[in-house]
């Protein structure tokens, strides 16, 4: 059995700055997670901007090969059907930014973007846990461990963390993929890891 593909790691200055604006990555984040191709009206719609500002903001994505047009969606051609280009999605390390000031304010501004995207995410789970009944609210979950680690044995765990996050990923995917839609949501799952001092 061949290995699923990772993320892609992006390396490249240029590609990183697009999501520093907050509705690119809003806008891939929704494109990501249902997996399905969308016009920018009906992004538009679930982000409360124009329709023009989402196709602008599309076409920056596109330019840096993180969404692309799908194929043999629109009836009329009137309007562009876009998707996720890789459905692994992609990851950066920060070294790979850190040699000049614009590279890490570049990855400040990602970082800090991504978490509050995340953060905005939870808080609204959490306005709306009532709605969602006892079965998912005692399957959701909030932890936190505390471990003392090396960094070699942190990036370890983080690999492991990662394929087991791809295996659930894939198991979802597949079901959907044969038809096993009945009671599927999307689940976000968020992990950070960090060192600390005391």
């Amino acid at each position: 059995m061949s290995p699923k593909p990772e993320p892609e790691q992006i390396t490249d200055l240029s590609r990183l700055k697009a999501f520093t604006n907050p509705l690119r990555m809003h806008l891939y984040r929704l494109l990501f997670a249902t997996g399905s191709p969308a016009t920018a009206s009906q992004l538009a719609e679930q982000v409360d901007q124009a329709p023009s500002l989402v196709s602008y903001h599309l076409r920056k994505l596109a330019e840096h090969g993180f969404v692309a047009e799908a194929d043999g969606q629109s009836s009329d051609g009137r309007e562009r059907w876009w998707q996720v280009a890789s459905e692994q999605g992609w990851g950066f390390r920060s070294s790979d930014f850190a040699d000049t000031p614009e590279g890490a304010a570049a990855v400040g501004a990602v970082t800090r973007g991504i978490v509050d995207t995340r953060v905005a995410q939870y808080r609204a789970y959490l306005d709306q846990t009532a709605a969602w009944g006892k079965a998912w609210t005692d399957a959701a979950f909030s932890s936190e461990w505390m471990f003392d680690l090396t960094a070699a044995e942190l990036a370890e765990m983080n690999k492991e963390f990662e394929a087991l996050g791809r295996r659930w990923r894939e198991r979802g995917k597949d079901a959907k993929s044969a038809g096993d839609t009945e009671g599927r949501e999307h689940v976000s799952v968020h992990l950070y890891s960090f060192p600390f001092r005391l």
